[in-house]
């Protein structure tokens, strides 16, 4: 399934805290994004059909929860991000960011721990 990335916002919001109603998420992602209230239900409505939140009624309003976990969705987009752009490779990533951004020295410990993890 893909999540768009103005989905992943009302996502964000479910995953910090569910259930959320309608008017919850409204609150919670309308403003900082600039979005009006019909935005919001537009999107969670999309994400409803997309079966990544589950909506259960409670009275007259709606509950809804994500279906799809936070960490299934980063597997997802990260898995897709090296595919289409590296090969499918971690490494040429690495390089790539060693390369233009600036590793801070907290960035390369952590490289070398993990690189230290896989290898045993």
């Amino acid at each position: 399934m893909k999540i768009s990335s103005a989905e992943s916002v009302v996502m964000e919001a479910l995953w910090r805290r569910s259930p959320l109603t309608s008017e919850a998420i409204i609150a919670e992602v309308g403003a900082p994004q600039g979005w009006t209230e019909g935005t919001v239900k537009v999107l969670i409505s999309r994400l409803v059909k997309k079966k990544a939140v589950a909506a259960q009624a409670d009275g007259r309003r709606y509950l809804y929860s994500p279906l799809v976990s936070r960490q299934a969705y980063v597997g997802t987009e990260s898995q897709g991000l090296l595919d289409r752009l590296f090969g499918g490779r971690l490494a040429p990533l690495v390089t790539h960011f060693s390369e233009t951004e600036t590793l801070s020295d907290e960035d390369i410990a952590e490289l070398k721990a993990l690189i230290e993890k896989m290898g045993k």
